[in-house]
């Protein structure tokens, strides 16, 4: 008669931790688009509804047999901006939901794959690992370029918020005038870090980090 033979169920026998959390690949998915979307109008108001084109819209207007003047035309602009807007601050509120939803998953991920602590061990592999220290410099800045992006999005939701919320919260004109500026400066903070990113991506693809983008959909 055949024995059994054990099954043991200890630490050996569990799966391995995969490079990247779920919660984190639905987060940095979801985020793109959000962001994306977010971005695309911007650039919507700031080209085809730009105040500019109030003259083309009353020359399309009076074309279609309309009785049109120059303020009734930009009344027209203006109040398609407005909607557009309207679509941006719910792309900030959905933004605002997963920058808590990262913050949350943070704290009950795996120690290994919370970003502090990868920081923490990329800055002591530079520290005392010194043949490996061009490989650990560009481990140690990607992390900190991420925690910088994690810095710039709470700025952009926390100056998106106040900016939607400027009445409520008792917030002058001419703060929240200076509120918008530091938010579209932050923007372009942003996208000079997605453009850094995916050139980022690219490189490493092709170098040592082949299958980096692979890992952020199966989590490697």
């Amino acid at each position: 008669m055949r024995g059994i033979e054990p099954n043991p169920k200890g630490i050996e026998n569990r799966s391995p931790l995969k490079k990247n959390a779920a919660s984190l690949r639905l987060w940095h998915w979801l985020s793109a688009l959000v962001i994306c979307g977010s971005l695309i109008t911007v650039l919507i108001n700031s080209t085809l509804l730009d105040r500019g084109n109030s003259g083309l819209v009353k020359q399309e207007l009076v074309q279609a047999g309309a009785q049109v003047d120059d303020q009734q035309a930009r009344a027209v602009i203006h109040g398609m901006e407005d909607q557009v807007w309207g679509i941006h601050t719910y792309f900030g509120y959905t933004l605002a939901a997963l920058l808590v939803f990262r913050i949350i998953s943070e704290l009950f991920q795996d120690k290994n794959q919370r970003l502090f602590n990868k920081l923490k061990t990329a800055y002591q592999n530079y520290i005392v690992k010194p043949k490996e220290r061009r490989l650990a410099r560009h481990e140690l800045l990607t992390k900190a370029l991420y925690l910088a992006y994690y810095f710039l999005l709470t700025l952009m939701v926390i100056t998106g918020i106040c900016i939607a919320f400027d009445k409520e919260l008792g917030i002058s004109k001419s703060l929240s005038h200076q509120l918008k500026e530091i938010h579209g400066f932050i923007m372009y903070l942003i996208i000079a870090f997605i453009i850094v990113h995916i050139f980022g991506v690219f490189l490493a693809e092709r170098k040592e980090g082949k299958g980096i983008v692979s890992d952020m959909i199966n989590g490697g």
